[in-house]
């Protein structure tokens, strides 16, 4: 799954996505934050983007970031085993996010592991749209969360809601790994 996600078939993912839309890479660059050059170079498999880059052109285009990698399956009873688990790893901080859920396009429901390595961040996320909401549950360590300016810090067990439609980022606040469950929804869809 990783290398799904960190090939070129990303790029021509969200070259199919954008076109699907009816959008010019302009469109695109100015709707998710991410720049004409670097959409065009990953959709040529030039680039890899990061969890970040990812999530803003998720966000630009109105998917989620498993409905961008192009992980979908349907079936009433959906196990997902480990080894087939959809695992986006970013390079540059280590910080990893695993799809626990199958992703079902028009359920507005992810279910995700996070872990993030002492001293790293998950990077600042861009707002949602309106009407998406997170539930973060601390499995491992301690989480420092930065929801709109202001943060909060997480020791096991504790737990946060909030509506997603504003800047988010997630840092590594103790010694060794911080994991973390989230689950996010969608109302309306």
């Amino acid at each position: 799954m990783v290398a799904a996600v960190s090939s070129g078939r990303l790029g021509a993912r969200v070259k199919e996505l954008r076109r699907g839309r009816g959008l010019t890479l302009e469109e695109l660059a100015e709707r998710s934050g991410v720049s004409r050059a670097m959409i065009s170079k990953l959709e040529r498999g030039e680039k890899n983007p990061t969890l970040v880059v990812a999530a803003k052109l998720a966000e630009g285009l109105g998917v989620t970031l498993s409905q961008l990698a192009g992980m979908e399956e349907r079936r009433e009873v959906v196990v997902v085993p480990r080894e087939r688990r959809m695992v986006m790893r970013d390079p540059e901080t280590g910080f990893e996010r695993q799809l626990l859920s199958p992703n079902f396009v028009g359920r507005g429901v992810e279910f995700i592991r996070n872990e993030i390595p002492e001293g790293s961040t998950s990077g600042e996320f861009p707002p949602h749209r309106r009407g998406v909401e997170e539930h973060i549950v601390v499995e491992q360590g301690r989480l420092k969360a930065t929801l709109g300016g202001e943060e909060y810090l997480l020791e096991e067990g504790d737990a946060v809601y909030f509506e997603a439609d504003m800047p988010h980022r997630f840092d590594n606040a103790g010694e060794g790994a911080c994991s973390y469950y989230l689950v996010i929804s969608s109302r309306g869809t």
